[in-house]
C-alpha cells in the first residue's frame, strides 16, 4: 500500500527528496516514519510525520532533512539536503495510524512498510 521512491545517486552536499505515497484516504492522519539501514549497519530511524503535523527527526540527520506532507497528493516527502556520504542507505518509508509518540522511534509499531529505495551519496 506504501510507494516510496526518489532514491538516486548524489555527491556529497547535494540534495534528493523521496516520497512516500498510500493509497489510503485518511492518509494525512497516519504517522509516517522514515528508517534507513546504511551498509553493514541495522536499519534506524530517520524521522517522522507524527499524526497530522508534528515532525521528529534522529539527532544525525536534524537541520538537514525536512519532512512534509501533500495531503491531495497522499504523499509525505523526505527532503534530504546537504547530504553525506554516511547518509548512504536503503531508505524505506512506514506508516500507522495508531502510534503513540513514545514509539515513533521503534520499526515494530510500524504496520505498514513500503519498499525500499537506494540512496547513494559519494564523496
Amino acid at each position: 500500500q506504501l510507494q516510496a521512491s526518489g532514491g538516486g545517486l548524489v555527491q556529497a552536499g547535494g540534495s534528493l527528496r523521496l516520497s512516500c505515497t498510500a493509497n489510503v484516504r485518511t492518509f494525512s492522519r497516519y504517522t509516517v516514519g522514515w528508517f534507513r539501514r546504511a551498509p553493514g549497519k541495522e536499519r534506524e530511524f530517520v524521522g517522522c510525520k507524527f499524526r497530522t503535523t508534528n515532525t521528529y527527526y534522529a539527532d544525525s540527520v536534524k537541520g538537514r532533512f525536512t519532512i512534509s506532507s501533500d495531503s491531495a497528493k497522499n504523499t509525505v516527502y523526505l527532503q534530504m539536503n546537504n547530504l553525506k556520504p554516511e547518509d548512504t542507505a536503503v531508505y524505506y518509508c512506514a506508516a500507522d495510524n495508531s502510534i503513540i509518540l513514545s514509539s515513533i522511534r521503534e520499526e515494530s509499531a510500524y504496520d505498514f512498510w513500503g519498499q525500499e529505495t537506494l540512496v547513494t551519496v559519494s564523496s
